[in-house]
């Protein structure tokens, strides 16, 4: 990227609301050339805040997925597929990608989980047809056996 010529940190900011690509592109630009007075500080934190929330919430989406596709795997035993066992080692390998590129994530995957279980068995009860009250209400499987590659519930 050329050199960028002297900017005021205000004009990098102002770029935060019309065009979020040409601020990232400057600031990551500010950084390499190491002109930090001229850095959207205030906005370069908020962004980096909520990457870390993003990826969180992407862990919590594959997790409630994952459940969901467990509890319909043992619940209705009778429909299981190919379909069903490709959405759950898809739904665990991005689980585990997740959790091995945010290592700060596995001590909170227990309480994630419990939380992410009762929306997957709402979901697995819509998907089923099947009454809420045929799914346990605490999460039947252990952070281990849902991580493991290729367990299934019986």
């Amino acid at each position: 990227m050329p050199t960028l010529t002297k900017l005021d940190a205000k004009a990098v900011a102002a770029l935060y609301d019309t065009d979020l690509y040409a601020w990232a592109s400057t600031n990551a630009e500010l950084l390499r050339q190491g002109r930090y007075q001229e850095l959207d500080v205030a906005h370069l934190i908020e962004e980096i805040e909520d990457m870390g929330k993003s990826e969180f919430r992407a862990m919590e989406s594959h997790l409630q997925n994952l459940l969901m596709h467990l509890l319909k795997w043992q619940f209705q035993p009778q429909l299981q597929s190919g379909s069903w066992r490709a959405s759950i080692d898809n739904a665990r390998v991005a689980l585990q990608k997740l959790l091995r590129d945010n290592p700060s994530f596995k001590p909170r995957l227990e309480n994630t989980m419990a939380e992410e279980y009762r929306y997957a068995r709402r979901n697995a009860g819509y998907e089923t047809g099947l009454a809420l009250l045929a799914f346990p209400i605490a999460c039947p499987y252990t952070v281990e056996q849902v991580l493991t590659e290729d367990w299934l519930p019986n």
